[in-house]
């Protein structure tokens, strides 16, 4: 059957709405354009002001720490801002960042990249960017007194633990040693507590609690829970989405296993025990 002609004829739009349509159109076309524009805005602001804000952990130790004679920051976390300044060509201005408050301040724009502490979870992937290549790998150790009847981890189950807010070990003390955790604004607050007798344990980056035990007068009545408690690798952190940046510090990182600088930095700075993960990753980009 054939239909009559005014059934043949397309459905009548105004021109008002057609206009709407082309509007909506390039309203949405120019919000992509400006979202994908605006996922690298950080390297080139960095590059426009000539200076990159890195957020750094200065919880104490080799690790990030402030010298007391000078009162500037001082540790493997603030060498790594340097070179990273270095290689970008911009002057460096570090923030100390605490566990509570690093992601904030890194989503806010308070800064422009994290040295923080923070390992790679997939919780944090969903939220962040960051460099792929690590640039350590490290767990977490529990400190405890000399005396106390705690050997192993599971040792902690019904006890209290303190840690800093914020911290990945939350959630493996609670789920697999059925501890119950205290989380304080960082390692310094959590440290002291555990002196003051408020949890049985504080468990922190083996980074920082090793040096305490192994040199530190104030702590010779302690000693460390091993092994590591969920090791990971420790990343540079950036907003969600800014691949040149991504890209940028990647590089950076890749340069430092190829050429050995984490290794000799490493040195200099007596982190001990050294870390056989820059020797892994040294002998994969050396080759390359």
């Amino acid at each position: 059957m054939t239909l009559p002609h005014q059934f043949l004829r397309p459905p009548f739009v105004s021109p008002l709405l057609r206009v709407c349509a082309t509007a909506a159109t390039v309203v949405a076309a120019s919000l992509l354009l400006h979202g994908n524009a605006q996922a690298d805005a950080t390297l080139d602001k960095i590059k426009q002001r000539h200076k990159v804000v890195i957020g750094v952990m200065l919880s104490g130790g080799p690790f990030g720490s402030i010298d007391p004679a000078t009162q500037k920051p001082l540790g493997w976390n603030v060498e790594l801002a340097q070179d990273i300044a270095r290689q970008l060509g911009v002057e460096l201005e570090t923030v100390p960042v605490q566990p509570s408050n690093r992601v904030q301040l890194l989503q806010q724009g308070k800064v422009d990249l994290l040295i923080a502490g923070m390992e790679w979870t997939q919780e944090r992937n969903e939220i962040l960017s960051f460099a792929p290549t690590p640039f350590y790998k490290v767990g977490g150790v529990a400190i405890v007194p000399k005396d106390s009847s705690i050997q192993r981890w599971e040792d902690l189950r019904g006890k209290e633990v303190c840690l800093s807010q914020g911290s990945n070990y939350a959630k493996p003390l609670t789920t697999e040693y059925g501890a119950s955790v205290k989380g304080f604004k960082g390692s310094s607050e959590s440290l002291l507590a555990l002196r003051g007798n408020n949890c049985v344990a504080a468990v922190h980056d083996a980074t920082l609690i090793q040096p305490l035990v192994a040199g530190s007068p104030d702590w010779k009545n302690y000693r460390s829970i091993t092994p590591e408690l969920i090791p990971g690798n420790s990343v540079v952190w950036t907003r969600k989405g800014e691949q040149d940046t991504v890209a940028a510090v990647d590089r950076i990182i890749q340069g430092w296993h190829k050429s050995g600088w984490l290794i000799a930095t490493e040195k200099k700075l007596n982190i001990t025990p050294a870390s056989p993960a820059l020797v892994e990753l040294h002998d994969k980009f050396k080759k390359s």
